[in-house]
C-alpha cells in the first residue's frame, strides 16, 4: 500500500508516520509539506522525516497530480491549523483548508486513489451547549478555521467522487507529546505553564466543554480510515473521532494538570464571560464503526507524557506563548523576517 500524507512535518504527522510504519510495515509512506514548522522540533532524537520513504517539499495548493500516481490512500493533514491563525489569515485559511483540499480530493479521484482521509474538527459544533453533539446535529462554526472544515465537508459531499472512499474525521482537540509539539492547544498549554511557571491561568470562567484526543489515538483513527471498507459508513463518511470519556470542562483539565505537577496553582477568572466555543461531543458512531481503533490513551497518561517529554528536552520557557511552539508566532516570525508572504508562500529559501 502507498500512502501520501500532506502536512507530515507538523504536530500530528510525525506521530502518524511512526504509527503507520509500525502497524503497516509493508506500506510505503510518503510525505508532502511546505516546511513552515519544520524547525519547531521538541525532540532530541532523529529528525521525524527519516520515517518516510519519500519526502516531497511543496505547498498543498500546488501539489502536482504526478505525486498521486500509484498512491492508494491520501491522508490530508495540511491546513492553517487553529483559530488564531485562521483569524489572522482568514482568506488564506479558506484557500488552503477548503479550496486546496477539494482540489486535492478530485485530483486523487482522477489518479485512481482509493481512499481520501480528511482531518476535520469537532470545532465545527461551535457553541454546542451541554448536550453531546452527534454527526446528525447542526453545526455552528464560530471561526474561520471551523468554517473552512465545514465548507470542505460539504464540498466533498456535493462532489462526484467516483470510486474514491472519503472519510472526514472530526477530531476532538489534539493533545499529547510529539516531536513537533504545539503549545497552542489547551492541555499542552496547561502542562507547559505548570512546568515553566508553577501556575495555570484560565482566562475564561473555566466552564467551556472540550473533547480531547491524544495524537497517538488520532494516528490509530487514521490507520482505520485509510483501509475503511465502504460497508463501514458508505463512500463518504463524516464521523466524530474521539472518546465519550474525553469530554472535559476547561477547569477540570486545569485541575488535573495541577494535581499531576505538585506545587502548581490554578487561577480561574470566574467573572469572565463564558467562551462561546463550548461543545460536548458524542463519539458513539466512531466506536461502533471502528471498535478496534477507539482511543486508548487517557487523560492521566497524556499529562504524564507531556510532563516527561518536556522535561526530557529541558523545557523551562516561561514566555513560551511567544515562542516557535505557538504556530501563529512562527508564521509571524517568518513574515517579519521576510521569508514568507502574507499569503503564506515562501519568498526566500535558505534564509
Amino acid at each position: 500500500m502507498r500512502i501520501l500524507i500532506t502536512g507530515n512535518a507538523g504536530y500530528v504527522g510525525p506521530v502518524l508516520v511512526g504509527h503507520l510504519r509500525r502497524s503497516m510495515p509493508d506500506a510505503a509512506v510518503m510525505g508532502v509539506d511546505t516546511g513552515l514548522f519544520a524547525h519547531c522540533l521538541t525532540t532530541r532524537r532523529q529528525l521525524p522525516e527519516v520515517g518516510v520513504h519519500v519526502q516531497h517539499h511543496a505547498d498543498v495548493r500546488d501539489v502536482s497530480p504526478a505525486l498521486l500516481e500509484g498512491v492508494d490512500a491520501v491522508v490530508h493533514l495540511a491546513a492553517v491549523s487553529n483559530d488564531p491563525m485562521g483569524n489572522r489569515f482568514s482568506a488564506v485559511t479558506a484557500e488552503i483548508n477548503r479550496d486546496a483540499s477539494v482540489r486535492l480530493a478530485l485530483a486523487a479521484r482522477d489518479a485512481g486513489v482509493k481512499h481520501f482521509v480528511f482531518a476535520s474538527s469537532c470545532s465545527v459544533y461551535g457553541a454546542g451547549g451541554d448536550a453531546p453533539r452527534t454527526e446528525r446535529d447542526e453545526v455552528n462554526p464560530l471561526t474561520a478555521y471551523a468554517s473552512s472544515k465545514v465548507d470542505t465537508e460539504r464540498a466533498l459531499a456535493d462532489a462526484d467522487l467516483g470510486g474514491l472512499v472519503v472519510t472526514c474525521l472530526r477530531f476532538a482537540t489534539a493533545c499529547g507529546m510529539a516531536p513537533r509539539l504545539r503549545l497552542d492547544l489547551v492541555l499542552n498549554d496547561f502542562v507547559a505553564s505548570a512546568l515553566a511557571t508553577g501556575e495555570i491561568v484560565v482566562l475564561s470562567d473555566g466552564s467551556p466543554w472540550r473533547p480531547l484526543i491524544h495524537v497517538a489515538d488520532m494516528a490509530r483513527a487514521i490507520e482505520w480510515a485509510v483501509r475503511r471498507p465502504v460497508s463501514a459508513g458508505g463512500p463518504l463518511l463524516v464521523v466524530n473521532a474521539g472518546s465519550n470519556e474525553w469530554n472535559y470542562r476547561v477547569s477540570d483539565l486545569a485541575e488535573a494538570v495541577a494535581a499531576a505537577v505538585p506545587g502548581t496553582t490554578v487561577s480561574i477568572n470566574r467573572n469572565a464571560a463564558p467562551d462561546k466555543r463550548s461543545y460536548r461531543v458524542d463519539f458513539s458512531l466512531f466506536g461502533a464503526l471502528a471498535p478496534e481503533h477507539r482511543p486508548v490513551v487517557g487523560l492521566p497518561a497524556a499529562i504524564d507524557g507531556l510532563v516527561n517529554g518536556l522535561r526530557e528536552i529541558g523545557f523551562a520557557n516561561a514566555d513560551f506563548r511567544n515562542s516557535p511552539l505557538m504556530r501563529l508566532k512562527t508564521l509571524e516570525a517568518h513574515i517579519g523576517e521576510g521569508r514568507l508572504s502574507e499569503e503564506l508562500r515562501w519568498k526566500v529559501f535558505g534564509a
